[in-house]
């Protein structure tokens, strides 16, 4: 990292399979530190990144060619250190599930965006969103963040996010865990 301004000097690139364990790494890392306290601890002391890792095998498509999520395939990026170290993920594509019938023109979903804790506020989670911005591939965004995750909401608020009055739950281990989506309109 350069000492001066605490910003590792970051590449932002997609995501292989060579890159399955460590993006599993830094998600069950990240779920740990960001729903602490949030979701029951039993749950986050269960998760496995050699499970998660299994799981994302089986679903893991390679690398798509860029543009490729307008076909409706997610993409993932990662961001790797100087040393080739893979410390930060993001995923996005279009919007999934119930709610694809309902998305704006043009608008995808960001699925995923996690950073190593030790690593936070080091401008690894702006990088990845900066390049998923950059890409443009869906001009207006949306995303849906667990209610009580001050951090992850102010950082999304800066990024131009904002809440649009949409609110869910789901349930972890019988406890509610509330969620509020945001949207990022599109910019030209």
């Amino acid at each position: 990292m350069n000492a001066s301004t605490r910003e590792p000097r970051l590449r932002v690139r997609e995501m292989t399979g060579t890159d399955i364990d460590a993006v599993s790494a830094v998600r069950v890392a990240g779920w740990r530190h960001a729903y602490a306290g949030l979701m029951p601890q039993s749950y986050l002391d269960r998760l496995s990144p050699t499970e998660d890792a299994e799981r994302r095998r089986a679903s893991f498509h390679g690398t798509p060619h860029a543009g490729a999520n307008a076909a409706g395939t997610p993409t993932n990026l990662v961001a790797e250190a100087p040393d080739g170290s893979v410390v930060g993920w993001a995923a996005y594509g279009p919007v999934q599930g119930e709610e694809a019938g309902e998305a704006l023109p043009g608008e995808g979903e960001l699925y995923a965006l996690y950073a190593r804790p030790d690593l936070i506020g080091t401008g690894i989670g702006r990088a990845l969103m900066d390049e998923v911005l950059r890409r443009g591939v869906f001009p207006g965004l949306r995303l849906w963040v667990v209610e009580g995750n001050t951090l992850a909401r102010r950082f999304y608020e800066r990024a131009g996010f904002h809440a649009d009055g949409a609110a869910a739950a789901y349930e972890v281990d019988g406890v509610s865990v509330p969620e509020v989506r945001y949207r990022r309109a599109a910019t030209h």
